[in-house]
């Protein structure tokens, strides 16, 4: 997450960082039981991803490794991999991934989803599915996210994305209750996501 370009980029990414992991460091161990309720796209997401029998998954900003966990189960044949600005996240990405017997399907290592090295990470340059749920709502650049995801996306891959949209159905008072609320967890719901990703350029499917 953040910025990275030159001195001042690679300060806001070492600041996002320490902010994720002063955010994470306590509540990562309950993380997934909490968010349960609300995140509710996750699922559908992983339902919907071109996973090509044999394929590279990578997840952007993967937290937790949940979702890696439930792509592995679902695609036998798949390789992961998993990347996330927390350190402290990724410490429970590891451990779930060993609680899951899947160390040997999924890597994970720390990075920034606006500027990723796969290559120094994992050995690969781009992916048969790049995912990012719930966090480009987490992202400052989320645009540069975006840009990011894609480019590690091969040609003839798939990009897909789940998250907060702008919950108009709700009404005002609920809607701002919601947003209170998840403003205390930096999160910012992206009102056009939806027409970024809509106004793409062809290329990876994004979903």
């Amino acid at each position: 997450m953040g910025a990275a370009a030159g001195e001042g980029g690679r300060g806001q990414v070492h600041d996002q960082a320490r902010a994720m992991d002063r955010m994470y460091r306590h509540t990562r161990h309950l993380y997934d039981l909490t968010r349960r309720p609300y995140l509710l796209g996750r699922d559908a997401m992983i339902a919907r991803m071109p996973v090509p029998a044999g394929g590279l998954v990578l997840e952007m900003a993967c937290g937790t490794g949940r979702n890696l966990v439930e792509i592995a189960r679902r695609h036998p044949t798949a390789q992961l991999c998993g990347f996330d600005i927390s350190a402290e996240m990724l410490k429970t990405a590891r451990a779930n991934v060993a609680r899951a017997g899947l160390s040997e399907r999924i890597r994970l290592a720390e990075g920034d989803a606006t500027a990723f090295d796969p290559v120094a990470a994992f050995g690969v340059s781009a992916f048969d599915v790049v995912c990012v749920s719930y966090a480009l709502s987490m992202i400052p650049d989320w645009r540069a996210a975006i840009r990011e995801g894609l480019r590690l996306t091969r040609p003839e891959g798939g990009f897909a994305c789940a998250d907060f949209g702008d919950a108009a159905g709700l009404g005002a008072p609920l809607r701002r209750g919601l947003h209170g609320w998840l403003g205390l967890f930096h999160v910012t719901p992206r009102h056009d996501l939806e027409a970024e990703l809509t106004a793409l350029p062809p290329g990876p499917a994004a979903r």
